[in-house]
């Protein structure tokens, strides 16, 4: 365990439901920030809700609330408000996802917040930002994806549209939203002044599109479905074999090359169709037929092998089962035991980066609803009566 991880000492205030925020707030808990998650005590966080439920708790709830408190205020009850304004007053970092306009609504904007805690960094994730002619639309994943393009780059040729599995809008909001987090807080140190990150779940899900906006502006051209093909590169694919499908990318020359040794096909690499990159990927379909036609006389763990052999990037086409239980996973450490508040064992995927060899700990099992308020809202009573 780090002796010291990087945000301790730091307090986060997270008022969040679902997905973006959450996800935020626990990178920022898994780093040490005190994250104390505020819910509505009719419910709570509604990712409560989601199965698959163990033993009446949800384990896609535990997935993204490791390392956090749990209080319970209601910010349409004035009491709870100056309850929740006193705890601003103890906080470096607020997050927020809710639809622009409703933390001032309910007398919490960043302009109220800022007199009682000049120092406060507030991040609010919502789907198009807090301005705009879109600003008060809501958001899911699912209408992120569809508005920035990626539903029509996703998918096989001239079949419907269809969503990334992994929810990218989410989690690109959250990951941009914890750095900006860390961003702010560097500055706070140096002028002593907050500041109020907007962080739209559109601009996110652009940013981490750079090849494909590029390629529109370099081209004119829109980006098009390509299955699971790179419109630059190839062979860099899933291929087809005797006993189903794997992967391989051969991302430049030195790489085709062993590609054609290993396939034992000299002459591919004297094709005039595939002699550069840009070649091979506007021929990239007979190209691939030409090597399923190989790749089908023999299994995908003896492709696999001979490509690792040669050192051409490739892997199997895993399910989330196989991945979890792979060896490198293993090795990293990264499948940790977790215990839900109904005192359920679980498995839950930690942090994957390390520090000096050292992974960030999963400090406290997921939060029962309000489970300290007390705690919390006790050290705050205590406080208030310090300062009288």
């Amino acid at each position: 365990m780090p002796n010291k991880l990087a945000l301790e000492g730091v307090r986060v205030i997270e008022l969040c439901n679902v997905a973006a925020g959450p996800f935020c707030g626990m990178l920022l808990a898994d780093m040490g920030a005190d994250v104390i998650k505020v819910e509505n005590p009719a419910g709570g966080d509604t990712l409560r809700s989601w199965p698959p439920i163990s033993e009446g708790f949800s384990e896609n709830f535990a997935s993204l609330n490791r390392n956090k408190r749990s209080v319970t205020l209601d910010l349409k009850n004035p009491d709870d408000v100056e309850k929740f304004r006193s705890l601003v007053r103890t906080a470096d970092v607020l997050i927020e996802n809710n639809r622009p306009g409703v933390m001032k609504r309910l007398g919490v904007g960043f302009d109220t917040l800022k007199s009682i805690n000049p120092r406060l960094v507030m991040a609010s994730i919502s789907a198009y930002g807090q301005t705009g002619p879109r600003a008060r639309e809501g958001g899911f994943d699912l209408t992120v994806q569809a508005m920035s393009g990626i539903m029509s780059i996703t998918g096989e040729p001239g079949r419907p549209p269809v969503k990334c599995g992994v929810p990218l809008a989410d989690f690109s909001a959250g990951l941009y939203a914890a750095y900006s987090v860390v961003c702010a807080l560097r500055e706070v140190e140096r002028s002593g002044q907050g500041t109020h990150i907007d962080v739209p779940m559109l601009g996110a899900t652009l940013g981490i599109a750079a090849l494909q906006t590029s390629e529109f502006f370099g081209s004119g051209k829109d980006p098009v479905p390509l299955g699971s093909a790179h419109p630059r590169n190839a062979p860099y694919q899933a291929f087809q074999c005797k006993d189903g499908y794997f992967g391989m990318a051969a991302g430049n020359n030195a790489l085709w090359l062993s590609v054609c040794r290993v396939v034992d096909m000299p002459a591919l690499a004297q094709d005039p169709r595939f002699e550069t990159t840009s070649l091979r990927a506007a021929n990239q379909d007979a190209l691939r037929e030409l090597l399923e036609e190989k790749f089908l006389k023999e299994a995908a763990e003896v492709w696999l092998g001979r490509f690792r052999e040669a050192g051409v990037p490739c892997a199997p086409i895993n399910s989330y089962s196989e991945v979890l239980a792979d060896e490198q996973v293993e090795h990293m450490q990264w499948v940790q035991p977790i215990e839900l508040p109904n005192g359920v064992k679980t498995r839950t995927f930690a942090s994957p980066v390390r520090f000096d060899g050292e992974a960030a700990p999963i400090r406290r099992r997921p939060p029962a609803l309000g489970e300290h308020n007390d705690e919390v809202f006790s050290g705050l009573n205590a406080k208030d009566a310090g300062n009288e």
